[in-house]
């Protein structure tokens, strides 16, 4: 049986790091952009979590401070004490994951692991919400996203991390199963191009994953002709920073239908 994280309406369209569109320009990653995004009906959000030095997951893409928040310096060098005390354009609080959970208990949301150190905190923190059915965990590093599955068990979800999209993309392309390493998680979560090589924008891709027993959703997706196009190639879900876009798209292609 799909993880409840899949039952929500269809296809996916996800606030990549929420709605920081329109008064929340350049709020990525804050309460306030996530809220927004429920309040515009998106099911789904994306977000990226990094752990403070005494071990408290917060919302933050980048390792340090400096591109978004009136501070400097690195996450995982600040206890959150003092990190409850940056702002995100010198206006919204740097969020704990905690206080996104609870604030959102409607949204399903794919969590995604920037380092090895917030690897343990974030399921804690997912387990004291009681989000296990929500949320889905994902990786860049195939190793994160190991050591949470074993920690977890089958409670939860999580996408593939690099080694096993580009095991995928090799069935893609007709190689062998018996040579590629099995695949794990449950779902896709790609770029539609690494580079040059096409991934999601390739419809035997999408068609592999889906053999496979896995949904493709594809980031980060903001011009409505791609969103268009990923979409009739199959894609079960979008990412975007343009989320007032994409929910546009959607209600083009449902009244189309």
């Amino acid at each position: 049986m799909p993880h409840p994280y899949l039952d929500g309406p269809y296809p996916r369209a996800y606030a990549h790091r929420g709605w920081h569109v329109g008064e929340l320009d350049g709020c990525e990653n804050t309460l306030a952009a996530f809220v927004a995004a429920a309040d515009h009906g998106l099911r789904y959000v994306e977000l990226d979590v990094h752990a403070s030095a005494d071990g408290v997951p917060f919302v933050h893409h980048d390792p340090t401070l400096e591109r978004t928040t009136d501070r400097t310096g690195r996450i995982d060098a600040l206890p959150a004490a003092e990190l409850d005390a940056v702002r995100v354009r010198g206006r919204e609080p740097l969020p704990r994951l905690t206080d996104v959970l609870a604030a959102v208990p409607g949204v399903r949301i794919t969590i995604e692991l920037k380092s090895d150190a917030v690897v343990a905190p974030t399921l804690a923190a997912v387990d004291a919400a009681g989000a296990w059915d929500r949320v889905c965990l994902g990786a860049f590093h195939d190793r994160r996203l190991v050591t949470a599955r074993l920690a977890a068990g089958p409670k939860l979800c999580t996408s593939m991390g690099q080694h096993a999209v580009t095991a995928l993309r090799a069935r893609a392309w007709g190689a062998p199963q018996r040579l590629l390493p099995r695949l794990s998680g449950e779902l896709a979560q790609v770029p539609p191009a690494f580079g040059r090589i096409p991934v999601a924008s390739d419809r035997r891709f999408v068609r592999a994953a889906h053999a496979s027993g896995r949904e493709v959703h594809v980031w980060t997706v903001d011009e409505p002709v791609q969103m268009h196009r990923l979409l009739d190639h199959g894609a079960d879900g979008l990412l975007s920073d343009r989320p007032d876009r994409l929910l546009q798209v959607i209600g083009e292609r449902a009244g189309s239908a």
